[in-house]
């Protein structure tokens, strides 16, 4: 069943050093345009949903170059507004070996995006048409203006019948000295609000401030979330745990709270092509598979099959369609297709 599905979120120009060079080395830069909601709304659309966007770009050719790729990536960009003056940006240095992968963000407090007036979007029409929207931490984390947008749409959502769904993607440099102070009150809001959730244990402990005597990953995970799903009535609480091995692979499972249960993938271990984005492809998954009605078995194999998928693919963007993603959940890495 095919839903309309809205993120709201950031456009950003991402700014990549060819190869594995350092900023300081390259001589040339390649870029596109991505951010959370972007990835997540173009996701869902290669999986058969209406994937719309909300948000706010500049009127200048950067705007009209963001907008062109929008579309080109399947996103409906009718609740795409114009105004202020610039895109934030972020130059990606890909780590190899024991060196990690560095993003570098620039000119991002003073976007469109993050400067757009508090009646830059009519929240009420836009809940009356779409049937699920989406919210990432990373957005939270911008500035008041924007996280009152936040509130305010989510709000609309809920009073319509919709789903709210919010990945807690917590980014300790976005929030600064003292952060998760700062933004446990936000994200408690946001927690009363939605329906599914991305979080993991950590979320819990040091964002919530939830106690746990348990010191091993798995054991704080079965007793933290299930308390985080019992006092904000949330009814899907989903994630990863992942593993980087010492040959540089990295092995992922997927976990997935529903009705008072937990369940978990297969253990994946794969090779890495581009880690960004990696996490909306997951998030896009355990979505879709809720929209669909997999069992949740299901679900979680199909999200970190879509997740292991967009570590092999360039860019932050998942591209897999639901006929790929089934197939990597049941075969192994063969021969060329033909």
């Amino acid at each position: 069943m095919a839903k309309r599905i809205a993120a709201f979120g950031e456009v950003m120009m991402r700014l990549q050093v060819p190869g594995y060079e350092l900023l300081s080395q390259a001589s040339s830069l390649n870029y596109s345009f991505s951010g959370t909601g972007v990835n997540v709304s173009s996701a869902l659309s290669r999986l058969g949903h209406a994937g719309y966007l909300i948000s706010s770009l500049p009127a200048n050719p950067v705007g009209d170059a963001a907008e062109a790729y929008l579309r080109k990536l399947g996103i409906r960009t009718d609740f795409v507004g114009r105004g202020g003056s610039y895109v934030g940006m972020y130059f990606l240095e890909n780590g190899f070996g024991a060196r990690a992968s560095r993003v570098t963000y620039s000119n991002r407090q003073e976007s469109s995006f993050n400067t757009a007036p508090l009646d830059a979007y009519n929240f009420a029409e836009i809940a009356n048409h779409i049937d699920i929207v989406h919210f990432c931490g990373i957005t939270l984390a911008m500035n008041d203006q924007v996280r009152q947008h936040m509130k305010e749409l989510a709000k609309e959502v809920k009073a319509r019948g919709g789903t709210v769904v919010f990945d807690c993607n917590y980014r300790p440099a976005h929030w600064g000295e003292g952060g998760y102070a700062k933004a446990k009150p936000h994200y408690e809001d946001m927690l009363h609000l939605a329906d599914i959730v991305m979080m993991n244990e950590k979320d819990a402990m040091y964002i919530l401030g939830m106690p746990t005597q348990q010191t091993d990953r798995q054991e704080q995970l079965l007793e933290l979330i299930p308390a985080v799903a019992q006092k904000y009535r949330i009814s899907v609480i989903a994630g990863t745990h992942r593993h980087i091995n010492s040959d540089n692979t990295h092995s992922l499972r997927g976990y997935m709270y529903k009705d008072q249960t937990f369940f978990f993938s297969n253990l994946l271990t794969f090779s890495i092509y581009d880690r960004i984005g990696a996490g909306d492809a997951y998030t896009s998954g355990i979505v879709h598979g809720e929209i669909q009605g997999f069992p949740p078995e299901q679900t979680v194999g199909f999200a970190a099959a879509a997740g292991m998928l967009a570590h092999t693919i360039v860019g932050d963007t998942p591209m897999s369609s639901e006929s790929e993603i089934m197939r990597a959940m049941t075969e192994a890495v063969g021969d060329v297709e033909r």
